[in-house]
């Protein structure tokens, strides 16, 4: 793609939550956060693996604190996960395809606060009633300025879509969401030719398998988004297909942004060319689109994962028995396809 275009790409590796935890003992290095301070965008792995499952959610030798070290140390405070489903790949939902034909929504998460960075967040031994036992806490928290720039964010996106922005909040039940409900609110009348409606978090995980199309932008607090964008996935079939993006803030009409699948590491088929290529190509695209401007060559990537698709290629976790045409390939074959369609 790179050499295609003209585009000149310089790339920098280095190792991050397991493989950093193995050779350095420590999942995030000071050295390669700074590293990442210095680059103009950020096109990520996965993390993660049953033989560091038994670390303390917290302690660094658990790749995901590495993920929340590079969110909080690099202002990446907006998720975006696009979901889309084409025609040709509506037969590989878990729904019918006739529910999913069309789907095409973007879940907008926000990343830094809520209960995932909440203070407090403790454990303790307590005493009560004669008896001694564990109390575990976590803090939900939100300020209107984190509630705000988030919410241009979804509205933003939404100028772009079909203009239509669905807040999700539990404001019958928290005091912050109702504080978000009431600051989005007042962003959406910052643009007044977006729609928008409130729904309940626990609604709008109902609505997403009973009339998924009637959504375009979902904007969430951060463990709703996690939450509600992962469930979104599994009516594409797989989590293989969707890219996400982490964004910063803007300077200079360019968003540093981070790029990554939305699955997780696949332990159980690495290294043995199975894995579905789609969402980390698929990511590299919109690294090309939001942190480097280039909108023709991400629609070009895009559109050649959606030819590769349409010609039958496939994957092993994207395949249907019904499909007798189907052209199974592997991780690299996937790749190849899709290279010779840019």
């Amino acid at each position: 793609m790179a050499a295609g275009s003209g585009i000149a790409v310089t790339f920098t590796e280095e190792l991050v939550g397991g493989a950093s935890v193995d050779a350095y003992g420590i999942a995030l290095r000071p050295q390669t956060l700074k590293l990442c301070k210095a680059a103009d965008a950020i096109l990520f792995g996965a993390v993660g693996g049953p033989k560091w499952d038994d670390a303390a959610p917290q302690s660094e030798l658990r790749p995901g604190s590495a993920l929340l070290g590079l969110r909080k140390g690099l202002g990446l405070f907006a998720n975006l996960r696009p979901v889309r489903v084409d025609a040709a790949m509506a037969s590989t939902s878990v729904l019918r395809p006739e529910r999913v034909r069309g789907v095409d929504l973007m879940v907008v998460r926000e990343l830094t606060g809520g209960l995932y960075f909440g203070q407090p967040k403790k454990t303790e031994k307590i005493r009560e009633g004669g008896q001694q036992y564990q109390r575990a806490t976590d803090t939900m928290v939100y300020t209107t300025p984190e509630i705000e720039r988030i919410a241009h964010v979804a509205f933003r996106a939404a100028q772009s879509r079909r203009k239509k922005v669905t807040s999700i909040d539990k404001a019958n039940v928290l005091e912050n969401g109702v504080l978000w409900r009431d600051v989005v609110t007042s962003v959406g009348k910052q643009y007044p030719e977006i729609a928008l409606d409130h729904m309940f978090v626990d609604n709008a995980a109902m609505q997403l398998v009973l009339r998924p199309t009637q959504f375009d932008v979902m904007l969430c607090e951060n463990m709703f988004g996690d939450i509600l964008s992962d469930e979104a996935a599994a009516l594409a079939g797989s989590l293989g297909m969707l890219p996400s993006a982490s964004l910063g803030a803007t300077s200079g009409g360019r968003t540093f942004g981070f790029y990554e699948p939305a699955g997780g590491t696949a332990p159980d088929i690495a290294g043995k060319n199975l894995a579905n290529p789609i969402a980390q190509i698929l990511s590299a695209a919109l690294m090309l689109r939001y942190s480097f401007g280039l909108n023709d060559a991400a629609a070009a990537v895009e559109g050649a994962v959606a030819k590769a698709i349409s010609s039958g290629y496939r994957t092993g976790d994207i395949m249907s028995p019904s499909d007798a045409s189907a052209k199974r390939v592997g991780t690299s074959g996937m790749g190849e396809v899709i290279a010779a369609c840019v």
